[in-house]
């Protein structure tokens, strides 16, 4: 399930995005600027997000029933891919659509002085929302890069925000350089083509965002830490002869499903085959509690033998 500390990224960025987009539109209005136009779709589009992110959380905790027997914890990572739909078709191709029509039919520009401190404040509350996400996602970074991480990591709220307030920041800086320029040059299209740079941003981050979003949704195995670590602890056993299959599965951000095939010494009883297995599953939960559905295989060293002859 997600934690608590990817409700308290999400919760951050919705309160940062609502009163944003909500400024953003009141500048808008005022200045008549495009690229302003496209920074509060963009920020009432994040907001929408977050709000999709919640739902999945919720749903994703719904207790296993006959017809999901493993639970809903992959409903989470349903939610995200539609949040990449979204910020791809709404944000992405409204905010180009608004940039091409203001090419085609340019409209002055009026005092800027509104669009600067909208997208100064902006920046700001950007910042402060996407320094929170930053500081739950280094925890579990360790010593992968950057992008790294990001590709491992079994929690997509975290880097979702993450991504999203990345894309902010750099969609504001292009707006405020767009606006800057038009009244610089006294040019009307800076502003357009300010807004269909910050959709293009857009489209490549929902592209991103789908792609992470997919491997988790059709059942990408768990972490190769965690792979390693089952098989060290398997190796600890004395009645374990050889570890033949690990077979993982991200149920959900803290939820894994381990199917392990192994070779047991010969001459076991069935007594000796049920400590060791006990034993095992206990190491397990033990070093890693987010494996919650354990599923351990015994194949015989007669069986092996007699199979690669």
């Amino acid at each position: 399930m997600a934690s608590d500390s990817s409700k308290k990224t999400i919760f951050a960025a919705m309160g940062a995005n609502l009163a944003i987009a909500i400024t953003k539109f009141i500048a808008a209005f005022i200045t008549n600027s495009s690229a302003m136009i496209s920074e509060g779709i963009h920020s009432l589009v994040d907001t929408a997000d977050q709000l999709l992110l919640l739902l999945g959380i919720h749903r994703s905790q719904k207790p296993a029933d006959d017809s999901h027997p493993f639970g809903y914890g992959q409903e989470l990572y349903f939610w995200t891919f539609i949040v990449a739909i979204f910020i791809f078709a709404i944000g992405g191709g409204m905010s180009i659509y608004e940039g091409i029509t203001h090419l085609i039919n340019p409209s002055p520009l009026e005092d800027p002085m509104w669009n600067y401190i909208v997208l100064v404040v902006a920046i700001f509350f950007e910042g402060y929302s996407w320094t929170v996400a930053l500081k739950e996602f280094l925890p579990t970074k360790g010593n992968q890069s950057f992008w790294q991480a990001i590709k491992t990591s079994k929690d997509p709220t975290v880097f979702t925000v993450l991504f999203e307030d990345s894309a902010a920041i750099l969609g504001l800086l292009v707006a405020l350089l767009g606006i800057f320029l038009g009244h610089w040059f006294n040019n009307v299209y800076f502003d357009g083509i300010a807004s269909i740079i910050i959709g293009i941003i857009l489209a490549v981050v929902a592209v991103l965002l789908a792609t992470e979003s997919k491997g988790l949704l059709v059942g990408e195995s768990a972490n190769p830490q965690t792979i390693a670590n089952i098989r060290s602890l398997s190796k600890t056993e004395p009645k374990v002869q050889e570890v033949l299959r690990i077979l993982t599965m991200q149920l959900a951000p803290q939820e894994v499903l381990l199917n392990l095939e192994i070779q047991f010494s010969r001459n076991l009883t069935g007594e000796e085959i049920a400590s060791t297995v006990d034993s095992l599953e206990s190491k397990i939960r033990k070093k890693h509690p987010e494996i919650k559905q354990i599923f351990i295989e015994a194949k015989s060293l007669s069986a092996t033998r007699k199979s690669s002859q």
